[in-house]
């Protein structure tokens, strides 16, 4: 039989991990681009754009272009945060290791 005393002070143990998880995120930030560079879109860890910079060789081209250049470089940046944020919370929750308790995860 597995002794919960152990289970509650791993529980609080995950908890911290988790909160320091969650302010690791935060911290994170991601730039993704398109068009060779020409469009750079900049998020943080909550998804939030926090600068975009778009090449002055763009501003010749048609409007649905530069937008089309815009979502890509949003949608690069937006996976490489997944990928960063899946690492993070890896790290935390990686091994709670209770013996005898087996996590539903």
């Amino acid at each position: 039989m597995t002794d919960f005393s152990k289970i509650l002070e791993k529980a609080k143990e995950i908890e911290k991990k988790m909160k320091d998880s969650q302010e690791a995120i935060k911290k994170i930030e991601v730039v993704g681009v398109s068009g060779g560079d020409l469009v750079k879109v900049k998020l943080n860890g909550d998804g939030e754009m926090i600068n975009i910079d778009i090449s002055e060789k763009l501003f010749t081209e048609e409007k649905s272009i530069i937008e089309d250049l815009i979502k890509a470089a949003y949608n690069n940046a937006k996976s490489s945060l997944k990928s960063k944020t899946s690492d993070e919370i890896s790290k935390s929750a990686g091994n709670f290791g209770i013996p005898g308790f087996k996590w539903p995860l």
